[in-house]
Formats: structure tokens, C-alpha cells, sequence
């Protein structure tokens, strides 16, 4: 396969793709790769549509300049990302990489719009497009580049988990189906006079704008702040569980600063009756352990959970049996009892599925509907809770 002989021949250390040189390396090769290929297509389609006079083609030929202006871009975002943190950006630049795909959506928005322009003059002030074979094949033998551009990017983009890579091949996928569209046209030139070629280049920018947008909502969510990956998600819980005295986990939350920049935090519960000084060295160990294998940094937060006393365990059996009615909660953690007598209360974490429309009333009717709900078979006890919303939905 060409995509992995390029890989193994310009990225040294391929494999290695968590260490950041590496990285960077698939990067550039991704870039380069796409300005020599794009270049060659847009002297090639912008020779066809003159000699054809199709807009269309033509259209599409800038679209094709477009993508090695997306190339660069792309170059320059892996650059700039790489450089080490400063005091002004602790966690250093990983996120403009994602900036350097936004702009390069922006770009391609941006030649979709020139060309509706382009189009609906060619409409307006139609010509006739001129079938030759030699250009029809040169657009098809175009769709199949673009093709292997898209599975290129693709490949290099999962290689390395990079936004800025896939969009890329997302782009070169749109061309395919641009060229498409572009060789239809040409070929329905031959017995159609109508001004077919205004419209098909219409059809062309629509879907370049198209991709652009796609493009853009791609690149927005890490910048404004996506769930976490849920591998990743599942990943960290399960280690950390692996770990001795380590009973439960929740509470984690991921902040992405750009690929293979990411700082987390978890609350693990452990034993109430067990040493500080071993548990400390415990979650030490997790924390070092898990930062080096799912390469982020970690801080774990210890809540002393309590395991031998009856009462709590069975009142907290008793709780869950209730809470099974109320559909809307998804588990509860940190549970404890406090008070004396006849007159205790039980606080504890109740965990719901993120969802905006429910307010802060809808908070406080739960909390009074599961406190009544609560008194029907223990009048002495009072629930005080905490909402807490699943961002990660596990």
C-alpha cells in the first residue's frame, strides 16, 4: 500500500506516534504530500476547463489551489503546535493545530461562495462547453487522486489522532464528489446544449460550502470543549480501579489542550480506616502511572469511603432500592451518614444524564420528591444531595 510505504519511508519511527517529533512528522509529510499533488491537479484542471471552456472545471481547478492553501496551513498549525510551553501558555500550543483546520474550513467556504458568483455568470452569459476525450480522462484520472489523498489523510489522521489531518481527508473526499459532478457535466455536454455547465458548477460550490461547514463544526468542538473520548474515558476508570484499596471512581473531567495534551482529574474512593501515608503512596502511583500510559496528567482527589459500618451499608442499600423508581439517576457516590439519634442525614452524590433542559427547579423537585419518597420508610432520616451531571456518558 503507497500510504504506508510513504509513512514508513519519510516518518522515522512511525510507530512511535505518542512521542511529539513523530507526530510532527506525519504532519508535514501530509502537507507536503497534498501541495505537490494539489498543485499538479489545479495546472492540470485549469488547462482543461480554458480548453474546454467550462467554468465548472475551472472551478474546481481553484479548488484544487484552495487545497494546497490548506496544505501549508496544515504545516504551519503542526509547526506552531509544537512549540514547548512558555509562561504565557503553561500547557503549551497543541491547540493551534486545531486553529490551522479552521482556517483552512474558512478557506474552503471562501472559494465556494467565488464560484457560485463565477456560476450564475456563466448562466446568465452561457457558452458552449467543448467535449474532448483526453481532458474527460485527465478529470477522472483527478477523481482517483483525490481518492488516495482522502485514504491518505485518513490513514495518518488515525494514526496520530489528529483533527487537522482527517478534516483534510474529509476536504479531498468533497473534491471526489466535486470532480464528479464536473465530469457528468462534461460528458452531458455532448448532447445536451442546455447551459448545463452554470449549474453543475452551482452544484460544485454548494458542496465545496458545504465541507467547509462540515469542516468547521469538526474543528470547533475541541476548541469550545467536546466530551472526552470514551475509550479513553473507559480506560483511565478501569486502571485506576486495578489499583489495591481503590473501590470506586467518579467525577472525571478531561481538558484537551491539543493532541497528546490533556490534563484530567478523578475522585477515587478508599477505605476511611486506612493509613493516609499508604493510601497516599497509592494514589501516587496511579496518578504516575496512568499520566505515563494514557499520556495526559492526571490528579486524583482520595474520598474516604466508609466500608465497615452496618448501619451505612445498609442504609445505603436501602437508598438504592428507592432511587430505582426515579429513572432519571444514573448511580450516586460519596454516601455518608451524619447526625445522632433520630434525626440523621444522609448525604451523598446523586449522579443524572447531562441534559440542559433540566434547570435548577427540576434540581430542587427531585431532591423534595426523593426526600418524600425517602420518609415514607424512614421518617428520622433527611437526604442532602448533590446534582451531579454525567458529561462523559458512561
Amino acid at each position: 500500500m503507497l500510504s504506508n510505504y510513504l509513512i514508513s519511508k519519510f516518518v522515522k519511527n512511525y510507530h512511535d506516534t505518542a512521542n511529539k517529533k513523530v507526530r510532527d512528522a506525519y504532519g508535514y509529510l501530509g502537507g507536503l504530500v497534498g501541495i505537490i499533488l494539489n498543485l499538479i491537479l489545479f495546472a492540470t484542471k485549469l488547462i482543461i476547463g480554458i480548453i474546454s471552456n467550462s467554468i465548472a472545471i475551472t472551478a474546481d481547478a481553484f479548488n484544487n489551489l484552495s487545497d494546497v492553501a490548506s496544505s501549508v496551513i496544515t504545516i504551519l498549525g503542526f509547526k506552531l503546535a509544537s512549540k514547548p510551553a512558555d509562561k504565557e501558555h503553561p500547557f503549551g500550543h497543541g491547540r493551534l493545530e486545531y486553529i490551522s483546520g479552521l482556517i483552512v474550513s474558512f478557506i474552503v467556504i471562501l472559494v465556494g461562495f467565488e464560484f457560485i458568483k463565477t456560476s450564475f455568470d456563466k448562466i446568465i452569459h452561457p457558452s458552449k462547453v467543448i467535449f474532448t476525450l483526453i481532458p474527460f480522462l485527465l478529470i477522472l484520472v483527478s477523481i482517483g487522486v483525490k481518492i488516495w489523498i482522502s485514504k491518505f489523510n485518513k490513514v495518518m489522521g488515525k494514526a496520530i489522532n489528529s483533527s487537522a489531518l482527517e478534516a483534510s481527508s474529509t476536504d479531498a473526499l468533497s473534491d471526489v464528489v466535486s470532480s464528479s459532478c464536473v465530469a457528468l457535466s462534461l460528458l452531458l455536454s455532448i448532447w445536451i446544449d442546455f447551459p448545463l455547465d452554470g449549474y453543475i458548477g452551482i452544484l460544485v460550490s454548494l458542496i465545496i460550502i458545504y465541507a467547509g461547514y462540515s469542516l468547521i463544526r469538526k474543528t470547533m468542538n475541541p476548541l469550545l470543549g467536546e466530551a472526552p473520548d470514551m475509550e479513553l474515558v473507559k480506560g483511565i476508570q478501569s486502571k485506576l480501579l486495578s489499583f489495591d484499596h481503590i473501590t470506586g471512581c467518579h467525577d472525571l473531567v478531561i481538558h484537551n489542550y491539543g493532541p497528546g495534551r490533556c490534563m484530567g482529574s478523578i475522585h477515587a474512593e478508599v477505605p476511611c480506616d486506612i493509613s493516609i501515608v499508604k493510601i497516599h503512596e497509592i494514589i501516587d502511583k496511579a496518578e504516575k502511572d496512568i499520566s505515563d500510559e494514557f499520556s495526559l496528567y492526571l490528579v486524583i482527589h482520595m474520598d474516604p469511603i466508609n466500608t465497615t459500618d452496618k448501619e451505612v451499608n445498609s442504609t445505603r442499600l436501602e437508598l438504592l432500592s428507592i432511587l430505582k423508581f426515579f429513572s432519571i439517576i444514573k448511580s450516586i457516590h460519596d454516601f455518608r451518614i451524619v447526625g445522632e439519634g433520630d434525626h440523621k442525614n444522609l448525604i451523598f452524590d446523586v449522579v443524572i444524564d447531562f441534559n440542559p433542559k433540566f434547570s435548577q427547579s427540576d434540581e430542587l423537585k427531585l431532591e423534595d420528591d426523593i426526600n418524600k419518597a425517602l420518609k415514607k420508610s424512614y421518617p428520622y432520616y433527611n437526604a442532602v444531595m448533590t446534582i451531579d451531571r454525567d458529561y462523559i456518558g458512561v
